[in-house]
C-alpha cells in the first residue's frame, strides 16, 4: 500500500457560525487532511504534537480511519493548540477570537522510520522551519511534496524561510488572496507563473465556493465547487481539499497533469462534504457510497458536448 506522510497541527477548535457554535472540538490541519485522504486505499501517518489534555477518543477516531497516530507526540503536562473563531454571515470571512499555540510553539517534528520514504508528503500549514525540518528527515526524495501555507507566513519575519520551503516542493496549494500576496500579481494566471518560478512545478489556487485552479507551465485546469444547499462551517475545507488531492495521487501513483486534474475533482468533492457539519464530524462519518454519488454529480455538472463551427 502506498504511503502518505502528513505533517500539520492537531488542535482544539471552538467555532461560531450563523448556524450555531461549538465548544472545543477536534481541529487542526492534520486531522482534516488525514480524514479526507482516508477515503483512498493508502497508508497514512500524522506527525504532530498535542498536550496531555488531548482525548484518547480523538486518537481512536483517526485510527479507525486507518491513520497511524504513533508519531503524534503527547507532551506531559502540556496543553493542545487552541483556536477559536467567528464566521460572518457570508461564511467567506471570519474573525479569530483566540489563538493559543501551547505545545505547538516548541514543536520539533520527528518523522517515523516507516514513513521516511513515503511516496507523497503533505506539509500542512505550519512554521516554514518546521516544514523544512520534515523534508530534511526523509531518506529519499518523495515522488511528490505538497505544501500548504497561509498569509501569516508571508510576512517579513517568515518570508525568507517560506521561500526556502517553496523552492523544495513540487506542489503548492494556497487561496487566491494568498497567491496575490505571495506573487505581487493581481491576475491569478500571472500569480501562478511567478510562484512556479519560485520552485514548484504545480500551483493549485483555491477559490472556495468558486472552485479551484491548477497551473503547470502553459497548462491550466479549472474545477468548480459543487453548489450546496447548506453550508454550516467552512473550517478545514482547504485542508480537506489538500487531503483529497494527496490521497488520490498516493493511491494512483500517477503524478501527471492529467492525473492531477482528476485529483482536483476528488479534492473538491470531499471538501463539499466537510462544510456540511461543524468541524470534522461529516468527514468522520462519510461512506464510500456518498462519495461516489456526489462524484457523479460533479461529472454531470462539468461534462457537456459542444459543436464547434
Amino acid at each position: 500500500m502506498s504511503k502518505l506522510l502528513i505533517v500539520g497541527s492537531v488542535a482544539f477548535d471552538a467555532i461560531e457560525t450563523p448556524f450555531g457554535k461549538t465548544d472545543k472540538i477536534l481541529g487542526g490541519a492534520a486531522p482534516y487532511i488525514a480524514l479526507s485522504a482516508s477515503n483512498f486505499n493508502i497508508s497514512s501517518a500524522i506527525v504532530s504534537v498535542v498536550g496531555e489534555d488531548f482525548p484518547e477518543d480523538y486518537f481512536k477516531t483517526l485510527e479507525e480511519k486507518n491513520v497511524d497516530t504513533s508519531a503524534i507526540e503527547v507532551v506531559k503536562g502540556g496543553k493542545t493548540f487552541f483556536w477559536s473563531g467567528k464566521y460572518h454571515n457570508d461564511l467567506n470571512s471570519r474573525d479569530t477570537l483566540e489563538t493559543h499555540l501551547n505545545v505547538l510553539a516548541d514543536f520539533n517534528p520527528v518523522v517515523p522510520d516507516p514513513y521516511k520514504d513515503a511516496e507523497i508528503v503533505v506539509l500542512g500549514n505550519l512554521n516554514p522551519l518546521v516544514q523544512l525540518g520534515v523534508l530534511d528527515q526523509l531518506t529519499s526524495k518523495p515522488k511528490l511534496a505538497i505544501l500548504d501555507t497561509m498569509n501569516f507566513w508571508m510576512e517579513d519575519a517568515f518570508i525568507d524561510d517560506l521561500r526556502k520551503v517553496i523552492s523544495k516542493v513540487d506542489v503548492i496549494t494556497i487561496n487566491d488572496e494568498e497567491a496575490r500576496q505571495l506573487s505581487g500579481e493581481y491576475s491569478l494566471v500571472k500569480a501562478a507563473r511567478v510562484i512556479e518560478e519560485m520552485g514548484p512545478k504545480y500551483v493549485v489556487i483555491k477559490k472556495g465556493e468558486h472552485g479551484a485552479l491548477l497551473f503547470h507551465e502553459d497548462q491550466i485546469f479549472f474545477a468548480p465547487a459543487l453548489p450546496l444547499e447548506e453550508v454550516f462551517d467552512p473550517t478545514g475545507a482547504g485542508d480537506t481539499f489538500a487531503g483529497g488531492f494527496a490521497g488520490y495521487l498516493t493511491q494512483t501513483g500517477d503524478i501527471s497533469f492529467e492525473s492531477m486534474k482528476n485529483a482536483i475533482i476528488h479534492a473538491s468533492n470531499l471538501a463539499s462534504f466537510c462544510v456540511e457539519k461543524f468541524g470534522t464530524e461529516r468527514m468522520e462519518n462519510l461512506d464510500r457510497e456518498e462519495v461516489q454519488k456526489r462524484l457523479k454529480q460533479f461529472k454531470e455538472l462539468t461534462q457537456f458536448e459542444i459543436e464547434l463551427s
